[in-house]
C-alpha cells in the first residue's frame, strides 16, 4: 500500500478551494474538502496508475468537482503537490509544477 505525503501547497489549494465552494453556499466548502480527500486516500492503492501529465507528475481527475490533484511517486511514497481547478488555464497549471 502506498504512503502519502501531501505538501503544504497542495493544502493551501484545498483550503482556497474550502473558501470558493463555502461562500457558494454554506456547507460545500466541506463536502468538497471532504470529497477531495477521499479521491487523495484512494491513491493508497491506485497511486501511480494515472497519467504522467508533465515531467514525471501523475494526474488524478476528481470525481465530483472539476479538479485534478499532481502527485509524484517515488516506490510506494506519493507526494501530492497540487490540486488544480480545471477550468483554469493550462499553462498556469504548467508554470506552477515547473
Amino acid at each position: 500500500m502506498n504512503q502519502i505525503q501531501i505538501s503544504q501547497e497542495a493544502l493551501e489549494d484545498l483550503n482556497d478551494g474550502f473558501v470558493f465552494y463555502e461562500t457558494q453556499q454554506t456547507g460545500l466548502g466541506d463536502y468538497f474538502v471532504s470529497s477531495l480527500r477521499s479521491d487523495i486516500e484512494r491513491l493508497k492503492i491506485a497511486g501511480g496508475t494515472h497519467r504522467i501529465v508533465f515531467k514525471d507528475y501523475h494526474r488524478l481527475v476528481c470525481s465530483t468537482f472539476p479538479f485534478a490533484v499532481y502527485y509524484t511517486c517515488e516506490g510506494d511514497q506519493l507526494t501530492v503537490w497540487a490540486v488544480f481547478d480545471q477550468r483554469r488555464n493550462p499553462a498556469s497549471i504548467t508554470e506552477r509544477l515547473k
